[in-house]
């Protein structure tokens, strides 16, 4: 065989070789992160993220690579982070709270957006209903306003005599008039009267909760709010040094060393996100993806704060504690 011939067919078998071994390299999905406040606070949930979607088959380095934003405290921030993302071409928007998929909502409308979580995503504009999202935009929500009521009932469980309620909240979160509205209501039938105190940044939060004695208070509880959930230990720290009894939207905040807390458990929340982001990359559209609602919800009571602040957990109501943390 002629060798200009021979060495045109191994070249053209090499060739073929390297194509095909092209071919069946993996596509590398690239999924942005954009959330409110720091990373650490939330790395028990982007942990229960990952995992799930290793279980998946979806394999950091492999097959899938992430690209994180965080405001890091200054949610004005959101917008251009957002257009980062839209910038960096990822496959899709994972967020959290309302800010940031209102943010990368305004920056795309094309490129998926899953709420990891979410108070009232309806309210916000951010999906047509809960059914049908329509647009981009598709995840999970907190059912937060319809649980603000259920943390005050079990505040008024937990001290028999309570008669007023300091009431945390960002007057910025646009989310906040749903919350607030839903504790009024279960304030009103339970006999309580309401203290609100207000703080929207970080350095804000001292002064806010410093009033709580002249108020003649006798509980805290906290709204949902990211940047809360950012400063959950200053905000735990405080009502402690208070000696006020807290009532937290999260478990985190106790973990951290709040009081109590009830609602949905946020790492299982971001579970079931990591399976509608693995559906969306295999072709699954937001707006058939309908928004869902937490299944699992926890009671956690953290009797070294009890006890610090000098306060009897009555039997009944450690009795209905999914977790206590002694």
């Amino acid at each position: 065989m002629n060798k200009k011939v021979f060495g045109f067919i191994i070249f053209a078998m090499l060739s073929a070789l390297c194509v095909s071994a092209e071919a069946q390299q993996p596509k590398k999905f690239r999924i942005g992160i954009l959330m409110s406040g720091s990373l650490a606070p939330r790395q028990a949930v982007l942990d229960a993220l990952r995992q799930s979607l290793r279980d998946l088959g979806y394999v950091e380095g492999k097959n899938i690579a992430f690209e994180y934003r965080f405001s890091e405290g200054n949610d004005e921030r959101l917008p251009e982070l957002a257009t980062e993302l839209v910038r960096e071409k990822v496959d899709i928007i994972l967020t959290s709270g309302i800010a940031p998929p209102l943010a990368a909502k305004k920056a795309t409308k094309t490129i998926p957006i899953v709420m990891g979580v979410v108070g009232d995503a309806v309210g916000t504009g951010l999906v047509d209903s809960l059914a049908r999202p329509g647009g981009n935009v598709t995840g999970f929500t907190l059912l937060g306003p319809e649980l603000s009521g259920k943390r005050l009932e079990i505040l008024k469980e937990t001290v028999p005599r309570l008669a007023r309620v300091a009431v945390l909240l960002n007057p910025t979160n646009r989310g906040t008039a749903l919350y607030r509205k839903e504790v009024e209501v279960a304030a009103r039938s339970l006999g309580v009267e309401l203290h609100i105190l207000e703080a929207s940044r970080p350095n804000e939060l001292a002064s806010a909760l410093s009033g709580t004695k002249t108020a003649r208070v006798q509980a805290l509880i906290t709204l949902n709010d990211t940047m809360f959930f950012s400063e959950q230990i200053q905000i735990g720290n405080l009502a402690a040094k208070s000696g006020l009894p807290a009532m937290f939207p999260e478990s985190e905040y106790v973990n951290a060393g709040g009081l109590m807390s009830y609602g949905p458990n946020l790492p299982d929340l971001f579970r079931r996100a990591a399976t509608y982001v693995d559906k969306i990359l295999k072709g699954a559209k937001p707006a058939d993806l309908p928004v869902e609602q937490p299944t699992k919800f926890e009671f956690i009571i953290n009797l070294k704060t009890a006890k610090q602040i000098g306060l009897t957990i009555p039997p009944n109501v450690l009795a209905r504690a999914d977790r206590v943390i002694r």
